[in-house]
């Protein structure tokens, strides 16, 4: 059964079917192994290194190298060709859909192509199989989860004969795990009992039962006991949302390191350990001569300009003394997308178009009576990314909401998998002056406190709640880019969970007030096109004329507008699928902290709408 294989997209490896994920085949569902695993036999990481990156990894914290996650294809003679990620079939046990049999690796001495099926024989029908027909099983939809990250198969047996009280049934070991002696009977609606046909014992199977972790394998595919815990596990069911959630991180490539003109002779040194070290290693100037002129040779050119560039990347090359911040990767990005960026070459990693000064000259055409003039004046910039290029970068997992494992389990590894992301954007920023003015209003100041302290005692995720601010202004901004995505969805047809967003909020030394909705895919051609032509002042007034309509009314008013807290934790207040609300995928918040009355106001309340404070 090892040759089994499952074609999984490079992007998904890092997302829904990354380590310790449950992932559905064709035919059974497995979980992901552990990075220690996607390695060559020499234990080295099977895919490619990101290189010019460091200005990512100290952005984010990370120490470790980041690599992509290993490719296999199938060959001829269906051989694998390179590092295929391994999987184990989980869960383990299966069930029959007949006579509701529960099977322990059934599928253990059968052929690849051979499905297993139901093999219960009654105890008191002398042996006599149940099922006549004899059925495919199916794997279980139940697995046990603990919140320390822990992810097993129910105990089926313990369960049985948990409440149990006779001496005999208390010591039944069944048939062993080879024959199948245990039900999983339905009793009528959501009700269902375990029974062991052995002893007679049975026990009920609610939903969300909560069991003792114990000394069943931390995961799957790891054959050692966690350590002791008082918190309990849960079972619940496999494609439950908190079975397993990716917990990943992402910057864009911003300068120098975008500015790398990839195939120059300092880039192809650079990205050659080997051939500096052989030039290092050199114990005289001759020697070091003959170890410079061979890589101009491979190189096809001058002994010089290997020279040259060898100076260059002891000067510090690409970054040249340069480091970004730890902790301020939205602030360096908001930067490189405000500053004009001189000498751009089509081919670099991030590239900008400013229709700032065109986006100020419309003020004059549009008749100042017009809510559209108004809109036009509460930007400041526009400015359209025809190309960028996102890190995405995967930190481990977690389940039930608990702290995050590391991707090899342990920490000790010297990688993290990571990914290349091609696409393009559109960005604006709203005028300082105007954001300031209608933030300082104290009616804007109580609605955002309410957030904030609600967002204060949530269960939101420590990784994402440390990093963000929960402020009014941010609060508008992250409403004004979900209204964007969808009017991108309904007027450029974009689809919406395609889009992402990235918001740059704050009031402190370093102010800002900008969004960012881009694209990017794992190709380098990037995305199909179109969406940074959006950002053309004229097209793009349109589009944020119909943000702020739509900012208005909702389908669902006067419910939604007037709701006091709706969705996870009470995060959101009027916002709603009818009219807030994006794909998760679109959404690095998970879908909360949004309110359409910092756009368009409250009566009620005395809340101003933010163009209230435009002149």
């Amino acid at each position: 059964m090892s040759r089994l294989r499952l074609p999984v997209r490079l992007s998904h490896l890092l997302r829904h079917c990354s380590v310790g994920a449950i992932v559905r085949g064709p035919d059974y569902l497995v979980t992901v192994k552990d990075t220690r695993a996607w390695v060559k036999r020499d234990g080295s990481p099977s895919g490619r290194q990101l290189l010019y990156v460091d200005q990512v990894r100290s952005a984010l914290n990370i120490q470790q190298e980041l690599w992509e996650p290993p490719l296999a294809r199938e060959g001829e003679y269906c051989q694998i060709e390179g590092t295929a990620v391994p999987a184990v079939r989980f869960p383990a046990w299966m069930i029959c859909p007949q006579c509701r049999a529960l099977h322990y690796k059934p599928w253990l001495g059968l052929h690849d192509a051979e499905k297993p099926r139901c093999r219960y024989h009654a105890p008191e029908k002398r042996g006599e199989p149940v099922c006549k027909n004899r059925p495919e099983l199916e794997q279980v939809p139940w697995v046990l989860v603990h919140p320390e990250g822990h992810l097993g198969d129910v105990p089926w047996h313990q369960v049985a004969h948990a409440q149990t009280y006779h001496p005999q049934q208390k010591q039944c070991r069944g048939y062993g795990e080879r024959q199948p002696y245990l039900r999983l009977v339905d009793k009528g609606g959501i009700s269902r009992q375990v029974r062991c046909e052995v002893c007679h014992a049975s026990a009920p199977f609610p939903d969300g039962l909560r069991w003792p972790y114990g000394k069943i394998w931390r995961q799957p595919w790891l054959q050692e006991e966690p350590d002791a815990s008082e918190a309990l596990a849960e079972v619940i069911e496999v494609n439950d949302t908190r079975v397993h959630s990716a917990v990943t991180d992402s910057a864009i490539i911003i300068p120098p390191e975008s500015r790398v003109r990839k195939g120059s002779v300092v880039d192809r040194l650079y990205t050659s350990s080997l051939k500096r070290s052989q030039i290092a290693r050199a114990k005289s100037p001759f020697a070091r001569e003959s170890a410079i002129r061979q890589v101009a040779v491979e190189f096809r050119c001058t002994s010089d300009e290997v020279k040259r560039a060898l100076t260059e990347i002891d000067h510090g090359y690409p970054l040249y003394g340069r480091q970004m911040t730890p902790g301020l990767l939205l602030e360096s990005e908001y930067q490189a997308l405000v500053e004009p960026i001189p000498d751009l070459a089509d081919d670099e990693d991030f590239v900008t178009i400013h229709h700032s000064a065109h986006w100020r000259s419309l003020f004059g055409e549009i008749d100042p009576t017009h809510r559209s003039a108004k809109i036009a004046r509460s930007v400041a910039r526009v400015i359209a990314v025809p190309r960028l290029k996102e890190i995405l970068v995967l930190k481990g997992f977690s389940r039930m909401g608990g702290a995050p494992v590391f991707p090899d389990i342990v920490g000790e590894s010297s990688w993290l998998p990571a990914l290349e992301l091609f696409g393009e954007g559109i960005f604006f920023t709203i005028n300082r002056t105007i954001m300031t003015n209608w933030e300082r209003i104290e009616a804007v100041r109580q609605r955002a406190t309410v957030f904030s302290r609600r967002f204060e005692n949530s269960a939101v995720p420590a990784q994402r709640a440390d990093s963000l601010r929960v402020d009014a202004r941010f609060l508008l901004l992250h409403t004004l880019a979900h209204l964007l995505i969808r009017q991108l969805e309904t007027a450029a047809g974009y689809p919406a969970a395609a889009l992402k967003e990235r918001i740059y909020s704050s009031t402190g030394p370093t102010p800002m007030a900008g969004i960012l909705i881009y694209v990017a895919v794992p190709d380098v051609s990037g995305s199909l096109g179109g969406l940074a032509e959006l950002a053309e002042p004229a097209r793009f007034l349109q589009l944020l004329t119909g943000v702020f309509d739509h900012a208005d009314w909702c389908s669902l008013d006067p419910v939604c507008a007037e709701h006091e807290g709706q969705g996870p934790n009470q995060l959101n207040r009027a916002a709603c699928h009818g009219c807030v609300l994006v794909p998760e995928t679109s959404c690095a918040y998970g879908n909360i902290l949004l309110d359409r009355a910092f756009i368009k106001g409250e009566l009620q309340s005395g809340l101003p709408a933010l163009l209230d404070f435009v002149a």
